[in-house]
């Protein structure tokens, strides 16, 4: 029996739903479209925000950043935990936090890119420290629900990976937006403007509400595991199983990697662009260059994992992006556009990755109820996430420590040679050397290829059923 012939029969809380299909697609779309415009615009601007219009020091940033992103990690399995132990109702385990949460996330977005002038350093400091720890943790509230039902909304391998793909098309519109059309309207005279970026922001958080309603209505959760009591210490337990759970320490060691990459290119490339190439507008090119890089990856990704697997389409993308990388940094005299071409060319390589990378998480899921007899979705997703947050803090203190020792200074018109060349090799090397350490660790080290990930799904389905008989022999005795 294939997917849309069990997924016909599948009954939530007595009711039939419909089977898998274009509207779960376009739903989950939304939910990450919501997610990104502000995650985006927090990632490319918020540090050149605090750095040039509150003059926080750049490794003052970089320590805001460090903190908050731990915190969020905790946050995130706190709230894992908590959404683990609710009951299942007539809308689904996860979606309902989607919609109460949605409202004040956005409105503490906001707050975020606040400037009251004339106001003391402390003030500002202190201002920026608060709105982004609150902010992060309210994203947790709505990220972890939304990241852990795409294991309930289908368990068909390749469907997964579809979903994944259109949760990424999700970050990719997002991008247009924040990539290419915002650049155009928060720097004035190449510089940041306070009042722009918050218009900027203003709108995109009554986008990002529309599109989690969006996600609210249009996506069905359909899975639905036979409920375990759970014993005292469960969750230690989980720990030391998921410590066991091979595929699931190799995927959040590459995702953090990844999210550590990405989020350096983003912060550095603003450096990049407005300081050593002299032209912070062409990040707009860089954004649409990526996102047409992303749009020729998308249609391929479905049929290259059907054919060869995630694992093996994922690992080579990886690698063909960590060499380009390496060769710019030896390319040190290239123009902009040169300089972007090639890193669009890198950037088309990681896609294969980026666009699977949801998927291999529930498979994790999957796997992790395979060991165990539990379905966590919420708890493991967020301990992936947790590891993601890592990586953000990882990024976000790396980023400014690591702008500040080349020596870039916010109070000066002009910088000095070696920051801008140390900016350079900053905005290369780095990801470079962490792309060529993810393609190890999956292509090595992930054990689920293509034939245990396609042959899962189904050893699962049994183990369930034997699951539910003796619960049913149980409950007869």
């Amino acid at each position: 029996m294939n997917q849309l012939e069990l997924n016909k029969s599948v009954k939530l809380q007595g009711q039939t739903v419909r089977p898998f299909g274009k509207r779960d697609k376009f739903g989950y779309l939304f939910g990450d479209l919501g997610n990104d415009f502000f995650f985006l615009l927090v990632s490319s601007y918020l540090m050149v925000f605090y750095t040039d219009v509150f003059h926080i020091s750049a490794a003052a940033v970089g320590v805001i950043f460090l903190i908050a992103r731990l915190w969020d990690g905790f946050a995130d399995v706190a709230w894992g935990r908590f959404i683990d132990s609710r009951k299942t109702t007539i809308n689904g385990k996860f979606k309902p936090w989607i919609f109460r949460m949605s409202l004040p996330l956005v409105i503490t977005g906001l707050l975020m890119f606040v400037h009251i002038p004339g106001m003391s350093d402390g003030f500002y400091l202190a201002w920026a420290f608060v709105t982004y720890i609150v902010w992060g943790t309210l994203y947790s509230t709505v990220t972890i629900p939304y990241g852990s039902m795409a294991s309930v909304i289908t368990d068909d391998p390749v469907e997964r990976t579809t979903l994944s793909t259109w949760r990424t098309t999700g970050s990719l519109l997002a991008g247009i937006v924040v990539g290419v059309i915002a650049p155009l309207i928060v720097f004035v005279d190449n510089k940041i403007d306070a009042n722009r970026l918050f218009m900027a922001a203003a709108i995109f958080a009554v986008l990002a509400v529309a599109c989690y309603m969006a996600c609210y209505k249009l996506t069905t959760e359909r899975i639905v595991a036979p409920d375990l009591p759970k014993e005292k210490g469960h969750f230690s337990k989980s720990m030391k199983n998921l410590l066991k759970n091979k595929p699931f320490i190799w995927i959040v060691v590459s995702m953090l990697v990844s999210v550590l990459s990405s989020l350096l290119v983003n912060t550095v490339n603003t450096y990049l662009f407005k300081e050593y190439f002299g032209n912070a507008g062409a990040l707009s090119m860089v954004g649409l260059v990526q996102i047409i890089s992303m749009i020729l990856a998308v249609p391929l990704v479905k049929p290259l994992v059907k054919k060869f697997g995630k694992k093996e389409v994922a690992s080579t993308g990886l690698l063909i992006a960590a060499l380009l990388y390496l060769l710019l940094f030896f390319l040190n005299d290239l123009t902009a556009i040169q300089f972007i071409i090639i890193t669009g060319v890198a950037m088309f390589a990681f896609c294969f990755f980026g666009l699977t990378s949801w998927a291999f998480i529930t498979d994790v899921i999957d796997y992790h109820e395979y060991l165990t007899g539990f379905r966590e979705d919420a708890t493991v997703y967020s301990i992936a996430s947790m590891t993601r947050k890592v990586g953000q803090a990882l990024a976000g203190g790396i980023g400014g420590v690591a702008i500040a020792a080349v020596g870039y200074d916010s109070t000066v018109q002009v910088q000095t040679e070696a920051a801008i060349n140390g900016i350079y090799s900053l905005s290369t090397l780095a990801p470079g050397v962490l792309y060529l350490i993810i393609f190890l660790l999956l292509g090595f080290l992930y054990p689920l290829n293509k034939q245990r990930t396609n042959q899962l799904p189904i050893d699962l389905a049994e183990k369930r059923k034997l699951i539910a008989l003796a619960n049913e022999s149980k409950n007869g005795n």
